[in-house]
């Protein structure tokens, strides 16, 4: 692998999509252009409902400062804190590569997510156009595909996204954390407002394109009695799935988390501490397979027992398709290379 820095790399706030990315924030940005070797990550946890995903881009502006992949950043000698969201590394032939991949006999059409790591909407993505260029592949080959982001800018892929949902399937799942503007600034400063990310969320709703929420993450003493809000809010704009995930704070992601927290709401970080030691056995997180992004006892049942009902009110499925659509996708085969004759038996 090798990373080349660029001297002067483009400016994500200046596009024809500035109106949905916000205020451009005050911040050094180092941008690295990378070509990689592969663009399809295989997955094999147990707990996680999908065996592949496409990650166009290393580290996040987003700056969120729970988000779990932090530690990713190491493996380029970067660092987990701010290096994470300031230091970021494109994937420039990212599209070549995903087309590669699809021509290989060994690739069968699965469902292919984007992202499973960093968010493919972050705010450079309005310069390089990487996650659309790869969605374009995707509808090329009619594979399917489901997306989860924090980014509004997936409205301006409408089109490809209709592409694919008429000759594949395709689901976008938004992130949406917080109903309060001002805790989604505190904790993750460069996202999109969540008003900007609901009114996304409608036009993809609006265009037919199956839509879900993600309540992700659940931080006990912030913003768990947002939950049933965040999920009325969603359903108005459309979404029909719906899913959460318990705050996790894997090694580095722990300081990071705290010293923010303490920084943007002080007085809440003992009662954070103590709800999540509480929810897992006396620890503060707790990595295993099926117990790392959820809870245990009184307070996440109740939680737990809130956002199902929510749910069955609302008329959402509380249980995301946990295969993101393979399930359908084994059913009926979609997947097809350029100028294939498809076989009586497909």
């Amino acid at each position: 692998m090798s990373l080349h820095k660029l001297s002067n790399p483009p400016n994500p706030w200046r596009s024809e999509h500035v109106e949905w990315l916000g205020e451009p924030p005050e911040a050094k940005l180092d941008v690295y252009v990378e070509r990689s070797k592969s663009i399809l990550s295989e997955n094999d946890s147990p707990d996680i409902g999908f065996r592949w995903s496409v990650n166009p881009y290393r580290g996040c502006f987003h700056a969120c400062a729970y988000c779990y992949a932090r530690p990713t950043h190491q493996y380029l000698d970067f660092g987990a804190g701010t290096d994470f969201e300031r230091k970021l590394v494109v994937k420039i032939n990212a599209p070549e590569l995903l087309r590669a991949a699809f021509r290989k006999p060994s690739w069968r059409g699965e469902t292919a997510v984007f992202s499973g790591v960093t968010d493919c909407y972050q705010p450079l993505e309005a310069s390089y156009g990487l996650t659309r260029s790869c969605l374009e592949v995707c509808a090329e080959f009619r594979n399917p595909v489901s997306l989860i982001t924090k980014g509004a800018l997936v409205r301006r892929d409408l089109d490809v996204l209709s592409r694919l949902h008429a000759e594949a399937s395709a689901h976008v799942c938004v992130s949406l954390a917080f109903a309060d503007a001002e805790l989604s600034r505190a904790l993750e400063p460069n996202t999109p407002a969540p008003r900007a990310r609901l009114e996304a969320l409608r036009a993809l709703s609006a265009a037919g394109i199956p839509t879900g929420v993600a309540v992700a993450p659940v931080i006990p003493g912030v913003n768990d009695a947002q939950v049933a809000e965040v999920l009325g809010l969603a359903r108005e704009a459309g979404a029909t799935t719906a899913f959460m995930t318990l705050l996790r704070l894997p090694a580095e992601v722990e300081p990071v988390f705290f010293e923010r927290l303490e920084r943007a709401l002080p007085g809440r970080v003992k009662k954070v501490e103590h709800a999540l030691r509480e929810m897992r056995g006396g620890e503060l997180y707790r990595g295993g397979f099926h117990e790392r992004m959820k809870g245990r006892g009184a307070r996440w049942e109740a939680i737990a027992r809130l956002f199902e009902l929510s749910c069955r009110r609302l008329g959402m499925n509380a249980r995301l398709e946990r295969d993101f659509g393979n399930e359908a996708s084994a059913r009926r085969s979609t997947f097809r290379r350029p100028g294939q004759t498809p076989s009586l038996f497909e």
